[in-house]
């Protein structure tokens, strides 16, 4: 009697699984790289189409014809499910595996690895796998996801077999802010070999090197001051550990360009922007014999110091030697006038007597004209 039913309960339900097999709601289904689509044929009244990619939850089908996907892998093969909800029917559901995986696993780059530094250069480096022939060459690719554009590598760096294992790309601030496949393609005469990729946002793989950190300071104040330089990031946060003399380390968060410590004395200090590289540690000396306040103090007393000097001596000198022209007065001499042509000095004068002289004197006589 069980047993009836139990086939009496089954059999409606093995009679709808039998009709959804030779009758599917959705058919052909397939992906579409070139449009990043998953889509297929209707056949019945579709309520509504969800599209799942392993498991997981991506999109809901736009249209009931489709489902849009942002980002395709070319090297991983997913599970792409659509679960149909019915008009007046019960709910079905399918699935396709993309893409087929083609090439040996083992041959493919490994420890795939990128990352933007110096501000303006992306860097990424990969291992041969364990795998791979003697003849194994590999090719670097950067990919806008969202507009599929490529950039191929254009500084590659090789290991003792030629084999290329890192990529540079300088002037990245020209790609513009998107997320992007980072792919890594091999090939060689002895088979094909399975492609590498992860898929990031520049900005997301930054790494900042810390600033450097100037200060000025006196006994009672130090003003530390610093410049980031980074393509994408605009605001930051700052970790500052400093440690003053012999004291513990102290930590604080900021989220400015400069930071003021109270009686600083003498301390180190080391700055971290977001999650980047730690700086060097750098040593101030604010007392009595060391700040940059001091110090410039210090100049400027000198140079005052040195001008009021150098006016003192000045005076000194000029009275000394107008003193002195008064009680020594320059004697006066006899100038030399077959020597001494200076016509500036003064000669001293003489009387002469009358000059005489004997010389004959002859009469005019003016006659009257005829």
């Amino acid at each position: 009697m069980a047993g009836l039913w139990l086939a009496v309960f089954l059999t409606p339900v093995c009679c709808l699984l039998r009709d959804q097999a030779l009758n599917p709601p959705i058919t052909n289904l397939r992906m579409v790289p070139e449009r990043k689509q998953l889509t297929w044929n209707n056949t019945k009244n579709i309520s509504s189409v969800e599209c799942y990619v392993d498991s997981r939850l991506f999109r809901k089908s736009e249209n009931n014809v489709a489902c849009k996907i942002f980002v395709l892998s070319k090297c991983k093969a997913s599970n792409f499910t659509v679960k149909v909800t019915m008009v007046d029917d019960e709910p079905f559901s399918t699935w396709i595996e993309y893409p087929k995986p083609e090439g040996n696993p083992g041959a493919a780059a490994k420890d795939l690895h990128c990352k933007v530094h110096d501000v303006d250069f992306l860097t990424c480096t990969w291992a041969v796998g364990s795998e791979a022939p003697n003849d194994t060459q590999y090719h670097f690719t950067l990919e806008n996801v969202e507009t599929n554009q490529r950039w191929e590598c254009p500084h590659y760096t090789s290991n003792e077999r030629g084999t290329h294992v890192r990529c540079q790309f300088d002037k990245i601030s020209r790609f513009p802010e998107n997320q992007y496949r980072f792919l890594v393609e091999g090939v060689s005469t002895e088979g094909g070999i399975l492609c590498s990729e992860f898929f990031e946002r520049l900005e997301d793989i930054e790494e900042l090197i810390a600033p450097n950190i100037t200060a000025t300071c006196n006994e009672s104040l130090a003003l530390m001051e610093w410049e980031m330089a980074s393509l994408f990031h605009r605001n930051f946060e700052y970790n500052l550990e400093i440690q003053q003399g012999t004291e513990p380390p102290s930590s604080h968060k900021v989220y400015g360009k400069q930071w003021t410590l109270n009686n600083p004395g003498t301390f180190t200090v080391k700055i971290q922007a977001l999650a980047g590289l730690w700086s060097a540690p750098q040593r101030f000396e604010c007392g009595r014999a060391g700040g940059a306040l001091h110090q410039l103090w210090l100049t400027a007393s000198l140079i005052a110091l040195a001008a009021v000097l150098t006016v003192g001596v000045a005076v000194v000198l000029c009275r000394r030697y107008s003193v002195l022209k008064k009680l020594l007065p320059p004697i006066p001499h006899m100038k030399d006038p077959l020597r001494d042509t200076c016509q500036g000095e003064k000669i001293m004068a003489w009387e002469a007597g009358p000059l005489t002289q004997d010389c004959p004197v002859a009469e005019v006589q003016v006659l009257k004209e005829t």
